[in-house]
Order: C-alpha cells, then sequence, then structure tokens
C-alpha cells in the first residue's frame, strides 16, 4: 500500500449520489473510539477486556462484509466498464489476511495468564493501530480516486441500485449493526437524509427499529430529539 497519498486532493461530490461517504465515516469513527478504548484498558478488569474482545471481532465482521460487498458489488462493476481495481483488490487482500491475524491475537488475550496479559493486549493494540492506518488510507482512496471513477461511469440511480443490492444482501441483525456505526458518526443533515429515506422505502416497522435500535443508542439524548423533531418535520 502506497503511502504517498495526496491528502489535500479532495474531488468535490457535486452532489453526486455517494456510495462510501456515510459507511466509511461509521468505520473510521467505530475504529478510532475502539483503538483508544483498547489503549486504555486495565488488563485486571476482566468484564471490560471480555467486552473489549467482543467488540472488536463484531468490528471485525463489519469490515469483513464490507470488503465483501465492495468486491462483489462495486469492484465487479467498475471491471465490466473495463476500469482497473488492481489497487484496492490488493488492499483488500491485505484486509483479510489482517482479520485472521487480530482473530488469532484477540484469542492470545483472552487465553493469556495475568502475568502475560499486558503483553498479548499491547501487542493487539499496535497490530490493530496498524490496520486501522492502513483502512484509513485505504478508504480515502475510494473517496478521493475511486468514487470519482464510479461518477464518471454511471449515474446516481444505478448508484443508488448497487447501494440497495448491498443493503439487501445483509441480514438484519447486520444491516441494524452497520445503523449503529454509521448514524452517530454522520452529520445532522446526513442523518435526516438517511432516516428519511429508510421511512420511505422501508416498512413502518423496520423504521421504527433503526430508529429505537440503532438512532436512540447511538445518540446522545439533544442529538436525538433533534433527528425526530426534523423527520417530524419533514413528513
Amino acid at each position: 500500500m502506497s503511502h504517498h497519498i495526496a491528502f489535500d486532493q479532495v474531488p468535490p461530490t457535486n452532489g453526486r449520489y455517494d456510495l462510501y461517504g456515510a459507511v466509511h465515516k461509521g468505520l473510521r469513527r467505530a475504529q478510532c473510539d475502539l483503538l483508544g478504548r483498547l489503549g486504555a484498558a486495565d488488563r485486571n478488569n476482566a468484564t471490560e477486556i471480555a467486552d473489549l474482545m467482543s467488540e472488536l471481532r463484531g468490528l471485525l465482521r463489519l469490515a469483513a462484509a464490507h470488503v465483501v460487498h465492495e468486491d462483489r458489488e462495486i469492484h465487479g462493476r467498475l471491471q465490466s466498464l473495463s476500469v482497473s481495481t488492481a489497487t484496492l483488490d490488493d488492499q483488500h487482500e491485505d484486509h483479510r489476511i489482517a482479520f485472521g491475524k487480530l482473530e488469532a491475537m484477540i484469542v492470545d488475550v483472552e487465553k493469556a495468564p495475568a502475568e502475560r496479559k499486558q503483553e498479548k493486549l499491547r501487542h493487539l493494540y499496535l497490530a490493530f493501530a496498524a490496520y486501522v492506518a492502513e483502512d484509513l488510507e485505504h478508504m480515502h482512496e475510494e473517496e478521493t480516486v475511486t468514487a470519482p471513477a464510479l461518477w464518471a461511469n454511471l449515474d446516481d440511480q444505478a448508484l443508488a441500485e448497487i447501494e440497495m443490492r448491498i443493503v439487501g444482501s445483509m441480514a438484519p441483525d447486520m444491516n441494524m449493526a452497520f445503523m449503529r456505526i454509521m448514524i452517530p458518526a454522520m452529520n445532522p443533515d446526513e442523518r435526516l437524509a438517511l432516516l428519511a429515506g429508510i421511512r420511505k422505502v422501508a416498512p413502518p416497522e423496520a423504521f421504527h427499529a433503526v430508529l429505537e435500535f440503532a438512532a436512540r443508542p447511538s445518540l446522545s439524548v439533544e442529538a436525538f430529539r433533534n433527528l425526530t423533531n426534523s423527520l417530524e418535520q419533514a413528513a
């Protein structure tokens, strides 16, 4: 993976359909939050360590699913348009290798005797930090290089259809897990657009489930109140 990213060169969306923005915001926020908590973990607090290992496994499960979705729905479509995905494919293969190594390190932490727990936690922390660093770079490339390639070749309807296929391929619990990391990472306008969009196309019970089991638990009382007020005004 290149370490010479053009971090200051960000093409405008010009109002185009953004396949990457919301899910990448969610992954960035969740990964950085968990990394900080992992670094501050108390090796003597068995409940805290167990919860962190469970959360890390859950986040890696989402990351692995995200890789599969992009491989199947986005890379395949780009390849059909003769747009190379070789760099992204290599990065995804690196991710898959990292997922396996990180799972092995989680097991090491869980099985480590007390005198070796801190050493194993440090090993996992540094490895996860390295993975997050690579994934941040990867997502930046997707949003600044791959997204413009999609916009140049596909209209917004085609992009929306790709996203709908991704959403439709997931089990309800996986969809809800993605909602839980995406909603708190969005700004208020993005949050309103997402929930209003779900309200238009989903059965009422599905919309209310997202509101109650993803939005409410992940937002502050004030942010949730502002969201529901905005949804009422937009109805």
